[in-house]
């Protein structure tokens, strides 16, 4: 693996194409990689991270073994937190970017993958488009997501269930195998 497969994309523009003083809104996103340098693919994508939002917390990092498809290595994820003028079909498009840019190439569903970044909640918007769900649609569900994103917005509420991200991961009970293992980086 190249350095340039694990670094914040040097040449990554700024879609903010909002007009100043626009409204900036709670942005949560998931973050996870299970190829190559890992914890160095998660620094870079949240560098990178920097030119659609304000970054305002980093979950720490987590190791967690893969879920849906079990045959293959596990996965470091994390969350950030963070403000942005981009409406979610411009902040998808700048994510795939910054994926594409660090060298993720398209693969199975579920499968391994360089970075992965996915737009959990922004503001209370619910969205369904193609290609594009927010809340995502397994936030719920998925406890490798839940306690990153509790260790930077607990007190954020699912738009249309209603719970914290708190209270969704405490209806999920004990999750003894994500396991954290390094400061947020940076």
């Amino acid at each position: 693996m190249t350095g340039s497969e694990t670094t914040a994309p040097s040449s990554a523009r700024t879609p903010d194409a909002a007009p100043a003083g626009a409204p900036r809104e709670p942005v949560l996103l998931g973050l996870g990689t299970n190829i190559g340098d890992r914890a160095a693919n998660l620094a870079g994508a949240v560098e990178a991270l920097r030119a659609l939002l304000t970054v305002e917390a980093v979950s720490p990092v987590y190791e967690t073994a893969p879920m849906y498809v079990t045959d293959q290595a596990a996965f470091l994820n994390m969350a950030v937190a963070g403000r942005t003028a981009l409406e979610p079909g411009a902040l998808l498009a700048g994510l795939k970017e910054i994926e594409a840019a660090m060298g993720r190439v398209p693969g199975r569903r579920f499968g391994p993958r360089l970075i992965d970044i996915d737009i959990l909640l922004h503001g209370q918007r619910v969205v369904a488009e193609e290609g594009l769900e927010i809340p995502h649609p397994r936030l719920v569900e998925r406890g490798f997501v839940l306690v990153p994103a509790a260790d930077v917005a607990p007190d954020r509420r699912h738009p249309t269930d209603g719970r914290t991200i708190a209270d969704l991961l405490a209806a999920l009970g004990p999750q003894p195998d994500v396991v954290r293992v390094a400061d947020p980086p940076g």
